[in-house]
């Protein structure tokens, strides 16, 4: 499955995580191609949404969209406030305000809601800015995991 960005990689995502964050994002030693794994096989959520003041995602990796149950090409026209349901997004708003504030929240979880509607927990969430190397915010990015205590050894 070809990524799903619109002239994002999940490279200039990661970069941004690793410069926050002070390590790369999760995965287990010895991949070889780090960038298409965390695309094709990371079994946990990877998401970015632009600066617009009702942004749109610009990227979703395969375990995104099976999460959203959107197609690669849907999720791109697809509010990020909508991924959240109408009584859950004051409380996504305000923790995207801590993250333009702090520049990265961790440990975030809550309901969210697929294409169809229906309600699916996230679990131990990320979230931060995405800064271009001048400083300028083109966006901000998200993991999370769907199992609340399961996680690989390596993680």
């Amino acid at each position: 499955m070809a990524p799903v960005q619109n002239d994002i990689s999940i490279r200039q995502i990661s970069d941004c995580f690793h410069q926050l964050a002070g390590r790369p994002l999760y995965a287990p030693p010895g991949i070889s191609d780090v960038y298409r794994w965390l695309h094709e096989e990371a079994p946990y959520a990877i998401l970015a949404h632009n600066a617009e003041a009702d942004p749109c995602f610009i990227y979703a990796n395969n375990y995104a969209l099976s999460c959203f149950k959107y197609s690669p090409d849907e999720i791109l026209s697809v509010h990020s406030r909508l991924s959240a349901s109408a009584q859950d997004r004051p409380q996504r708003a305000a923790m995207l305000e801590i993250v333009v504030r702090d520049g990265i929240v961790y440990n975030y979880s809550g309901p969210r809601v697929d294409k169809f509607g229906n309600s699916f927990m996230i679990y131990d969430g990320a979230v931060w800015q995405l800064r271009s190397a001048a400083g300028e915010i083109w966006g901000q990015a998200a993991l999370f995991w769907t199992e609340k205590d399961r996680r690989p050894e390596w993680y």
